[in-house]
């Protein structure tokens, strides 16, 4: 009598998986999905797992989830589990029944999940504090992640306006400078207010004819 499933997956766009392919250990379970199905060619980027209705995991424990990284350790000859380089999505168990993974396409996991035209997703019965702490730290990283892009993108557009403000400078500098004088000797320098507006027409020309030119380097 065959085993009773506790685990659905649902790639998006293809049917519920609930048998896994392998199960190593009674804890244990290995699915191996295809990309794609017959009736929907397209491969998929987001995988559902959930606790099958009526299935209660044993007590203090949770489902963790795991991508093979390697995925070619599988195929015949291959190390087997011991090489596949599993690597933590996430968990299901008591008060979270379900989760849902990216795992490629842009912005998402870029981890190599080809196995054969599929990937290999191991679920094991785990410790739930465990469990529970490792989701706190993935969640934590990606946090960070984040932040930490946000944060090299604004100092790079804060880079490029100080470089083209000193450009804009540097030119209406080396246009003025010709123009200046002294105010009755007294040292003062000062430039025509005729001058600064023959600069910004000549500027704005400039820029009309050729928009890049404040990008390149500037004598």
């Amino acid at each position: 009598m065959a085993a009773q499933p506790l685990f659905g997956l649902l790639p998006a766009g293809q049917p519920l998986l609930t048998a896994p392919t392998s199960q190593p250990s009674p804890t244990s379970f290995l699915f191996l999905i295809p990309h794609s199905s017959p009736t929907n060619t397209k491969q998929f980027s987001h995988l559902a797992v959930f606790l099958l209705p009526g299935i209660a995991l044993p007590d203090g424990t949770a489902a963790a989830i795991y991508i093979a990284q390697n995925p070619s350790a599988f195929a015949p000859g291959g190390a087997g589990a011991a090489g596949a380089g599993f690597k933590f999505l996430g968990g299901v168990g008591p008060g979270k029944e379900s989760a849902v993974f990216k795992l490629g396409g842009s912005g998402g996991n870029t981890t190599n999940t080809n196995a054969e035209g599929g990937v290999v997703i191991g679920i094991e019965i785990e410790d739930g504090v465990s469990v529970a702490e490792r989701m706190t730290q993935s969640q934590t990283q990606a946090q960070a992640q984040s932040t930490a892009l946000v944060r090299t993108n604004t100092g790079v557009g804060q880079t490029q306006t100080q470089i083209l403000a000193q450009r804009i400078i540097q030119n209406a500098f080396n246009f003025l400078s010709s123009f200046s004088g002294q105010v009755n000797g007294s040292g003062v320098e000062v430039v025509p207010l005729k001058a600064f507006q023959e600069w910004w027409k000549k500027f704005e020309a400039k820029v009309k004819n050729d928009p890049g030119f404040l990008e390149r380097q500037q004598d």
